[in-house]
């Protein structure tokens, strides 16, 4: 008897094997593969055998399986965004060390004393709405101010789910967001969740997979990865902050999560609540439409008010190389006198994104990317952001002595270091992935700001995203930018969730705070309507742009990536390939261009974009001529459906 059987592995079929018995889809399997046995799954048998090659028997079967809807979900999913479908078991089922080292115990979760915590009126009515639907497939938007109490709406949707003997998924976009999510659930559930991320340990893994397939862990709590584990009985998937572009993986497998949950949900045929405070535009779009069901929470805790914003018009030649203006630190003052925190935020990284010699004028640029490396004084050192390139910046000069290197442009470090000058007397902390690269570091921190040991925060983007800071009540935006970059056609999305998130920071728990925007654009439009809470408008506003010019939600784009350490060859490659799928009808190939970042660690980059009707699915056919190609090794392809980014 034959069996085809799945292996975790960069490959795009199934291998055939002898089986002694009748094999169901979705065993777990041992085989022997080259020199070593692996973990399999017995897959479907729409594969053709292949001929005069001896066929080696499975070795034994485990008493693990998938079920059959997470089988489709898998090819579907390896269908649509283009990657070979044994790398998204890999995903479902991780490596064979997993199964060899099985035995280990059970997971043990800490039991904690529950919190009384009851729902207000407006919390109620959500709740109930989100009720309606129950074990069905259903999208339901749950839209909250920030402060609204959100989660403990869906906990309670939770609560009631996980006591049918039901699992249940909360998807979260960051994995620093884990650790204060995981007291709020603590406090809620009295017992604390299990946590999947990148950086959880091999054993807690096999651990938690166990758990999960035997359906002795009834809620998971996880980053994008967590979407792709085999739940025995999974009754209802949450995604919290559904608009953050953290949830599109751009390496390795690329896909966007938020987009496979609501499809994860559709195969298990259970509903699915996407969680957020300004949603994404293609969500916004589908709840105009109706596809989704739509519920808003408007009032904060206690009826608190969001921040009143003021916009400050910042001229860099009045404040002579200083980013903090007057007007600013007179306001900060007044809150830090009653015994208030304030946070400076600023969306860079390091201490100057630029180094300029002023004798010969030398630029500090990445000797693998085509970027400029961005001094860190932590370091005392100039990085890349993308590779990691490090370089002294004690440079001879060209002309004479050593450079006089002038930075331009504030980082965090940067403002950090001004509001120490302006506040000597005040404990400020930053907040940035390069000061708290260890838990402990992060819990540290949160515990000072919270037992208000912390005056002032200088922070990142990373701070906008779901923290609950109660004394913080006055938010600096040392540097508003609505232009983008000219390639990322989200930047106006993008900024209205971010400030709109970052001003639900300030006063959780007071009637009175501020939200400042320090800006060279004062009169931009968006800001404007971004400051008096209109961020429906300026979605409406974005999605008739985005109808306008065919972009999405209104059309499909497959962005791909040609690279090779021959520029010549990359865009020679990038023609070749465009000459091919522009035989495919339906389909707009435009290109090829450099990309704006033409070259990433040692590899140049040219871009082709596909562009098809959202309504129709080209991926197969893409993928079909993409496979037949006969292109040099020297060149990389890279595909990415849905992208976010054109960098």
């Amino acid at each position: 008897m034959k069996a085809q059987v799945l292996l975790p592995k960069v490959f795009d079929f199934p291998f055939t094997y002898n089986s002694q018995t009748q094999g169901k889809i979705g065993n777990l399997v041992e085989v022997p593969f080259g020199s070593k046995n692996e973990i399999g799954v017995i897959w479907k048998n729409n594969y053709s055998e292949p001929k005069n090659i001896k066929i080696k028997n499975i070795s034994k079967k485990t008493e693990y399986y998938i079920d059959k809807k997470l089988v489709d979900f898998i090819e579907w999913f390896s269908s649509y965004n283009m990657v070979p479908i044994g790398l998204v078991l890999k995903m479902v089922i991780g490596s064979s060390d997993k199964f060899i080292r099985i035995k280990d115990s059970s997971l043990i979760l800490k039991k904690t004393n529950i919190k009384n915590l009851n729902l207000n009126e407006e919390q109620t009515l959500a709740l109930k709405f989100l009720e309606k639907v129950n074990n069905r497939f259903d999208v339901s938007v749950l839209q909250g101010t920030t402060g609204s109490g959100k989660t403990l709406v869906y906990f309670e949707r939770i609560k009631k789910i996980i006591k049918k003997n039901n699992q249940a998924l909360v998807l979260l976009p960051e994995i620093f967001l884990t650790d204060d999510f995981k007291s709020r659930f603590e406090d809620f559930f009295g017992f604390e969740p299990a946590i999947w991320h990148s950086k959880v340990t091999p054993k807690q893994k096999r651990l938690i997979w166990k758990g999960i397939i035997n359906n002795e862990i009834k809620i998971l709590v996880g980053a994008r990865s967590a979407l792709l584990l085999p739940f025995k009985k999974l009754g209802i998937i949450i995604v919290d902050e559904e608009h953050d572009t953290s949830y599109k993986q751009d390496e390795g497998v690329i896909y966007n999560a938020r987009d496979m949950a609501i499809s994860r949900a559709n195969f298990e045929g259970i509903p699915i609540h996407l969680v957020t405070s300004v949603p994404s535009v293609e969500t916004y779009n589908n709840i105009q439409n109706k596809k989704y069901r739509h519920i808003k929470i408007i009032k904060r805790f206690d009826n608190y008010p969001l921040p009143k914003a003021k916009i400050i018009n910042f001229n860099l030649n009045k404040f002579k190389n200083k980013f903090i203006a007057s007007d600013t630190i007179d306001y900060v003052k007044e809150y830090l006198k009653k015994g208030d925190q304030a946070l400076f935020f600023i969306n860079r990284r390091g201490f100057a994104p630029y180094l300029l010699c002023k004798k010969c004028g030398f630029k500090h640029i990445c000797a693998n990317c085509s970027l400029y490396l961005t001094f860190h004084k932590i370091k005392n050192k100039a990085i890349c952001h993308h590779c990691s390139f490090e370089r002294k910046i004690e440079m001879k000069c060209k002309l004479k002595g050593n450079c006089e290197l002038v930075m331009y442009g504030p980082g965090v470090e940067k403002i950090f270091e001004e509001v120490k000058e302006i506040f000597p007397k005040k404990r400020i902390s930053i907040f940035s992935s390069d000061y708290l690269k260890k838990k402990e570091d992060a819990k540290n921190l949160f515990r000072k700001i919270s037992d208000n040991k912390v005056d002032i925060l200088v922070g990142t983007q990373m701070i906008s995203k779901g923290f609950n800071f109660p004394r913080l009540n006055c938010i600096i935006v040392v540097d508003a930018d609505f232009s983008g970059r000219g390639y990322d056609l989200r930047t106006t999305e993008k900024n209205i969730q971010l400030y709109h998130q970052l001003s639900g920071r300030a006063g959780r728990f007071s009637p009175e705070s501020l939200i400042i925007y320090q800006t060279l654009t004062p009169h931009d439009s968006t800001l404007n309507e971004l400051i008096k809470n209109k961020s429906e408008e300026l979605l409406k506003h974005e999605l008739s742009l985005r109808e306008e010019n065919k972009l999405p939600p209104f059309k499909r784009l497959v962005s791909i990536i040609i690279s090779s350490k021959d520029y010549d060859l990359s865009l020679q490659g990038a023609r070749e390939i465009k000459v091919k799928l522009s035989e495919i009808k339906n389909l707009e190939v435009l290109g090829p261009v450099d990309s704006p970042l033409v070259k990433i660690k040692k590899k140049f980059r040219s871009r082709l974009l596909i562009k098809f009707d959202s309504q129709i699915f080209m991926q197969k056919k893409i993928t079909k001529v993409l496979n037949g190609l006969k292109i040099s090794q020297k060149i990389k392809l890279t595909v990415d459906v849905d992208p976010i980014n054109f960098a």
